[in-house]
This record gives structure tokens, C-alpha cells and sequence, in this order.
């Protein structure tokens, strides 16, 4: 199983000059990959603009959207800029999409919530038709791996019809195998020749950091309500946690895990590093 980090920028008070010390330093790591979250309303950068940034000082590390809400985004624009930075970083770009749990998102882009799930169908079609008409360029061999997150019926359906794979939102590894069940299920039933490729992510806070980590997680999910309280007691706070769950999920069958800070400090990325089976 490869193991990747997120990016500092989805903690709010993350500057430029860190982000982009985090990625040349991941870089340099253990690391496959760094990944972004997206949120529009929330102290974060924008998620594209973040890989942007990691892209110009890495060459090896894979560029991770998990998960970009692409209906938040006009189509023909979000096309544009996906295989731009897909170009610029000589193809290491990772798609995951989703259609987001946040109403106010939504409110904030002028973009309907009814009907999402339709707009990111559509959005999936247009990228395979960019890509083959090389109509908007830079023109592209390939749409980039697309993933795609959610656990309703609907996403793992839309996952099976259309992409390479399936992100798994969190929880501990029984929980990722239950989805990962669900996914390959799927995939069956849509008739697709072998396996989705299960992806996943979770959240850490190492060196004693965990009652900021956890404080973080409190606000970003306070959207969830009675639940947060349960993704704040997921963090991750020791080596010993980090260890055991990296196993967990590579034993349940993970092809590759994203572990994200909750607190915007650059020796956080050295924690982690270290703390890896």
C-alpha cells in the first residue's frame, strides 16, 4: 500500500511559504503523493491552486484532489484547469470528485444543490469528451485517474459506470473494508473487468498536538452535528495509532491511504514521516 500526505493549506493559518516547504519536503519522504481537500466556504486554498503551487517544487509525488466538489465548478473551466496542471506536472495528476455534503458551498458558488449528482455525471462524460476532441488544451493523451468519493448507493454506482476507482471518507479499517466490499460489488455489477482501484484518507495531529488536531476536526465538521464527535476521536495522536491503522488498512486491502494534518506545522510532515511502518 502507498502511503501519501495531505497539504497543510486545508488548516486555516497555513502560509504560502509552508505548503510549499511541505510538498518539496514530501517529496524528498516516504511519500506518493500529497492531496488537498476542498471546501469554498472555510479558511483553505483553493485546492487546484494548492497543487499548483506543490507541483512547481516536486517531480516525483503524485498531485491528489481528495476529493475536489466539481459542481462547484463550470464545466468547460474545471476541464481547463485539471489538464493544465495535469500538463505542468508531466501527468502525476490524481482526480477524486465528489458532489460534497455542504449546502453552503453550494449557496456561496450560485450553483443548485438538487440535481448535483447529475451535473458531476455530465462533468465526467465532458472531461472524456475534452480529452478525445482536444478542443480546450492543453491538449492530453489521457483524462487523468478519476476517482470518486461518496458511500450512497448512487456514488458507488456513478464510481463503477464511469471512473478508475473509489475514495473511502474515513473511519477505521473495518470500516474501509465494509465500503471497499461495496465498491468492488459495484464494480461487478456494472460489468468492469477487474477491480476499482480503493483509495482512502484520514487525519493525524502528532508530537502533542493532538487537543489542536482534534479542536480543527471539531470546527471543519461541525457541519455533521452530533457525528464530529466521532471523526475528532478518530484522530490519529501517536506513532503507535499511526502504525497500527497503516496496517489495518493495508491488511483490508487499501491501495493507497492519504494521512492530513490538522495542524498547520512543518514538523508535523517529520512526525509522520518517522511514525510509518
Amino acid at each position: 500500500m502507498e502511503v501519501g500526505v495531505g497539504l497543510p493549506g486545508v488548516v486555516p493559518g497555513c502560509d504560502g511559504a509552508l505548503l510549499v516547504d511541505w510538498a518539496r519536503a514530501a517529496d524528498d519522504g516516504p511519500f506518493a503523493s500529497v492531496a488537498v481537500v476542498d471546501r469554498l466556504r472555510y479558511d483553505t486554498y483553493d485546492p487546484l491552486v494548492a497543487l499548483s503551487a506543490a507541483a512547481a517544487v516536486t517531480t516525483r509525488v503524485r498531485l491528489a484532489t481528495s476529493i475536489l466538489i466539481s459542481p462547484l465548478r463550470g464545466t468547460a473551466t474545471l476541464a481547463k484547469q485539471v489538464l493544465s496542471l495535469d500538463a505542468l506536472s508531466g501527468g502525476r495528476v490524481v482526480l477524486g470528485l465528489a458532489v460534497g455534503a455542504r449546502r453552503d458551498d453550494y449557496e456561496a458558488a450560485g450553483q443548485p444543490w438538487p440535481g448535483r449528482g447529475d451535473v458531476l455525471d455530465d462533468q465526467l462524460a465532458a472531461l472524456r469528451a475534452v480529452v478525445e476532441e482536444g478542443v480546450i488544451g492543453p491538449v492530453r493523451p489521457r483524462v487523468p485517474p478519476v476517482l470518486m468519493g461518496g458511500g450512497s448507493g448512487a456514488a458507488l454506482a456513478r464510481m463503477a459506470r464511469g471512473t478508475d476507482g473509489y475514495i473511502h471518507g474515513g473511519g477505521p479499517p473495518r470500516a474501509f473494508a465494509r465500503a471497499a466490499d461495496q465498491a468492488r460489488a459495484a464494480w461487478a455489477d456494472a460489468g468492469r473487468p477487474g477491480t476499482p482501484r480503493l483509495h482512502a484518507m484520514a487525519y493525524y495531529a502528532l508530537g502533542g498536538a493532538g487537543d489542536a488536531g482534534r479542536d480543527y476536526l471539531l470546527d471543519y465538521y461541525a457541519f455533521t452535528g452530533p457525528f464530529v464527535r466521532r471523526i475528532a476521536d478518530g484522530l490519529l495522536t501517536s506513532p503507535a495509532a499511526v502504525r497500527e491503522f497503516v496496517t489495518g488498512y493495508a491488511d483490508a486491502g487499501c491501495d493507497h491511504l492519504l494521512l492530513f494534518p490538522t495542524v498547520a506545522d512543518r514538523p508535523q510532515l517529520d512526525l509522520l514521516a518517522a511514525a510509518l511502518p
